[in-house]
């Protein structure tokens, strides 16, 4: 009888747990020199690792050293709302006083019948914040490649957010400067099979460039692309920075270590959630803001990630 006991408080806190998280979200802010990574925390240096993770929760705005450039990212939000007309979710975003806003795709759930009114509602809201630049993930494409399954849903949606002013890059770029420094951002889609369920399709270097280009070796490359898996392609292609997303961190996390499975049903994924080191390239995996299909988080909390940016040899943007 004790051990059932023991075991029924331990399940009861866990679903306490999951319900609480899948309910909040948390500001997580990088500080990304362009060029080097460092840590927000200690200033304890990156470049030794070649695959680091390290994050850092912060409640409100955090004082904004002088020169110092603002990027908010958001990913894989799946219809969620956090408050009435997601009103928490837009002062975390203005809160942080972004001069960019760079959403990574899934913000809507890709299933017919389902509404995305709230994804579209929470965007069109941050449109009035500063510029907004969305690149699609495998939702947003599969509605737009398969308008015999989905209707015009995705071109409806689209529409209403481009009147507001949101930038869509499907295999597109846009330029933009952070004070001296000539920007590049590019949203990229990858065929819908490399999104398969257990299974990996291909994708490489030369079918990147067919979709997107060529890197431009005078400008600083950020690249959204929705899907980590392929995180070494996208280093070959040259990007400075990636942006990802879609394992929704892992789902369930080993605090501190990693996620656990993918949404894809892939165990330990690699690129599960946080920031990672190339060399001089960088990646940041965002871990989500909401949830489909598996409707849990453990250990793993939604967040809106914060990049705080600042020139390579120390000197601000």
């Amino acid at each position: 009888m004790k051990y059932i006991k023991i075991a029924v408080g331990f399940i009861f806190l866990i679903s306490a747990e999951i319900i609480r998280e899948l309910r909040s979200f948390r500001v997580t802010s990088y500080k990304i020199t362009l060029g080097k990574t460092v840590s927000d925390e200690t200033g304890f240096d990156k470049n030794s690792l070649r695959e680091g993770i390290s994050d850092r929760t912060v409640s409100g705005n955090q004082g904004r050293s002088a020169g110092e450039h603002r990027l908010v990212f958001l990913s894989d939000l799946h219809n969620q709302v956090y408050g009435r007309g997601n009103s928490r979710l837009l002062r975390a975003v203005r809160n942080a006083e972004p001069e960019v806003i760079l959403a990574g795709g899934d913000m809507l759930v890709g299933k017919a019948g389902r509404s995305y009114e709230a994804a579209a509602d929470f965007v069109r809201q941050m449109s009035s914040i500063c510029p907004v630049y969305y690149a699609n993930g495998n939702h947003e494409q599969r509605m737009k490649e398969m308008p015999e399954c989905y209707g015009q849903d995705y071109f409806e949606y689209k529409a209403k957010l481009e009147e507001a002013g949101v930038h869509f890059l499907e295999n597109d770029s846009a330029e933009i400067r952070l004070g001296r420094l000539p920007v590049r951002i590019t949203g990229l889609e990858i065929p819908l099979s490399c999104y398969g369920r257990l299974g990996k399709g291909e994708l490489n270097k030369k079918q990147v460039e067919e979709r997107i280009g060529k890197r431009k070796p005078s400008v600083y490359e950020i690249l959204l692309a929705h899907n980590p898996v392929y995180m070494k392609t996208y280093f070959k292609w040259g990007a400075d920075l990636v942006l990802s997303g879609h394992f929704h961190g892992g789902i369930v996390r080993i605090p501190g270590i990693t996620g656990i499975i993918s949404p894809g049903f892939r165990i330990f994924p690699r690129y599960s959630g946080g920031i990672y080191k190339e060399g001089t390239q960088t990646a940041v995996v965002s871990k989500g803001l909401g949830s489909h299909t598996i409707p849990i988080r453990l250990f793993n909390p939604a967040e809106v990630v914060v990049l705080r940016a600042c020139e390579r040899d120390g000197n601000h943007v």
